[in-house]
């Protein structure tokens, strides 16, 4: 800034030359640099007011903007902020083979705790004890009054819980959103759905974690976020699972068991349609693992597939397959049956001592059960030989299907696989298995002889498994399980305008500590309808049944597994679209003529 001076010579000597006052012009001088400093003073301030008067604006816009949103949206309590990953919620839906919703997602709350913020621990804790009843107001108090923090109260409450506890007016207890996973359908297939439940928790998030069955087997899938448009599709039928749970649940009590499993499953994809077991739990309220006693008392416990056992004469179809196969024999040839067989120090004799005559063809040693006849084609077939055929049929290994259970639930084999462990095993006994693994081994083996693999995943096409019999073999297998229920030890079996065919076992029930029960049996039907054009395989099992109508308890599968088998195979055959086959009327005599 240039200042100008407040005497300057050249107008000084001039004034004095004109004999003027000098002083004037020093006056005149210092009033302009007062008068320029007092403007510039001026326009500094104004410009500061202009600026502080913007920022006020810009405050009052956002502190009303703020205002207006707070009071358009819902009130909600404070909630605590921690720094953390962010959890991830998103998980897809299940659903069954049409497109029903089998497991899905359902928003809710948390509720937790804060201590130091709570006004009245004492009243909190009584108020919170009667809206949940398992909750005890003494230990929440010392909770409330300890040293803690932070305290979970309830990783999950209904919207009705909520507001009870919104209406306790305690600012201490606070609500954190969730995601839970939701059954609709509640126990229906509980063990093929399994659980799920909370894995890494906030205040604010949680992430769901499946727990068992096909929730966990799929659990990476279920919770990629590129999937969660994309449900995952079983192979379960709604309807036929609830129809198969009803019958077989009722056809338990009836029964006197002390649990049950049934497996319905198409004979050429593997698909299965249907899986329970019984006894058997609520997914939406999963509860805790037995720690003590028979691990087959825990309703967690899958029978279907966990539920290793010696399923006794079901397995053989399998025998007299493999012989018509190897063409050791055909349906009619006779096999030697009068007497018991000896091998070193043990015998193997007929159910009960039954006498069936001194020879038997290989079809009536199927329908009569012959334990002498299947064992002395067992001979015939070799131990290395009936050992390949069962691993074809998938019975020597743990089954593929998509359940986390499965891989645990292997095949219990002789330890030395001796000719009279094959000959025990032709008829069931010496080798256990699950009642999916007999499902499987029936559809190949009826399916015109090409392997399946059990499948809970609804496949988008089908490719042949390898051939495991010829298709001759097939049909002969199928004609002879279908004379085991026209005329057999199945009869109860027989579902008019069906052509049910199967087989029936009934095996001692081992003891824990060695041995057999004497009266303590596993009864199991294993079924295949149509017979002369197989749709369905259904395997029921029954664990200690007693049919009590008569003068004594009937333990056999004939009596009990049977009768429950015929049932579900009467309730589902129309819901999976299979029309009754009548049988035409015989001539009446009576012919039509035109005129």
């Amino acid at each position: 800034m240039t200042r100008i001076p407040l005497r300057p010579l050249a107008r000084i000597l001039d004034a004095r030359e004109k004999g003027e006052n000098p002083d004037v012009i020093e006056r005149e001088n210092l009033r302009r640099r007062h008068d320029e400093m007092r403007d510039k003073a001026r326009l500094r301030a104004e410009g500061r007011l202009l600026v502080l008067a913007g920022l006020f604006l810009c405050a009052f816009l956002v502190v009303g903007g703020r205002m207006a949103m707070l009071s358009g949206s819902e009130p909600s309590e404070p909630r605590a902020q921690a720094p953390g990953a962010r959890i991830a919620m998103a998980r897809a839906d299940i659903v069954d083979r049409q497109g029903r919703v089998l497991a899905t997602n359902l928003a809710t709350y948390a509720l937790y705790a804060q201590p130091p913020m709570m006004v009245d621990p004492a009243r909190a804790a009584t108020e919170l004890a009667s809206i949940f009843p398992d909750l005890k107001a003494e230990e929440l108090l010392e909770d409330f009054t300890g040293s803690r923090k932070f305290l979970w109260i309830k990783r999950k409450i209904s919207p009705e819980q909520k507001q009870a506890v919104h209406d306790i007016g305690e600012p201490g207890l606070l609500f954190g959103p969730r995601e839970m996973r939701l059954y609709p359908n509640g126990r229906l297939a509980a063990h093929v759905l399994g659980g799920a439940s909370f894995g890494k928790e906030g205040v604010n998030a949680a992430e769901v974690i499946g727990v068992a069955g096909v929730e966990r087997r799929f659990d990476d899938y279920l919770r990629d976020p590129a999937n969660g448009d994309a449900p995952l599709m079983l192979s379960i039928d709604l309807t036929v699972q609830a129809a198969v749970e009803r019958v077989l649940y009722g056809g338990m009590r009836m029964m006197n068991a002390k649990g049950a499993a049934a497996v319905l499953m198409d004979v050429h994809t593997g698909e299965v349609i249907s899986m329970a077991s019984l006894p058997d739990f609520d997914p939406n309220n999963r509860p805790r693992p037995l720690t003590e006693g028979d691990r087959g008392d825990d309703p967690l416990f899958n029978r279907a597939v966990q539920g290793v056992y010696e399923l006794g004469s079901v397995f053989k179809i399998f025998t007299a397959a493999q012989a018509l196969e190897l063409g050791l024999a055909n349906a009619g040839t006779e096999i030697e049956v009068q007497s018991s067989l000896r091998w070193g120090k043990h015998t193997i004799r007929e159910f009960r001592n039954k006498n069936y005559g001194p020879r038997l063809s290989v079809t009536d040693i199927i329908v009569k059960s012959s334990n002498v006849g299947t064992a002395r084609l067992a001979m015939q077939i070799g131990v290395e030989r009936q050992q390949a055929f069962l691993r074809d049929l998938g019975l020597l290994e743990a089954t593929p299907v998509e359940l986390t259970e499965a891989p645990g639930a292997k095949p219990l084999l002789p330890p030395n696989w001796s000719e009279l462990s094959a000959m025990t095993i032709s008829y069931g006994h010496g080798l256990s298995s699950s009642p999916l693994h007999l499902a499987a081994a029936y559809s190949s083996l009826l399916n015109g002889g090409t392997r399946v693999q059990p499948t809970l995943i609804r496949p988008t096409h089908y490719t042949p498994g390898e051939r495991v019999v010829r298709p001759e073999v097939s049909a002969a297998a199928r004609d002879m399980l279908r004379a085991v229920v026209a005329r057999g030890t199945a009869s109860f079996g027989e579902v008019p305008g069906y052509a049910v065919g199967g087989k029936t076992g009934t095996a001692d029930k081992p003891r824990p500590q060695g041995g057999y029960y004497d009266e303590k049996v596993i009864a199991t039907f294993a079924s295949v309808f149509p017979a002369h054009d197989p749709k369905y395989v259904l395997v029921v099992t029954l664990d200690e049944p007693e049919e009590t109508s008569g003068s004594e308890p009937r333990r056999t599968a004939g009596w009990t597994a049977v009768p429950v088998a015929a049932e579900i195979i009467r309730r589902v055959a129309p819901l999976m679209g299979l029309k009754p086959e009548i049988a035409p009327l015989s001539p009446t005599g009576v012919t039509l003529t035109s005129n």
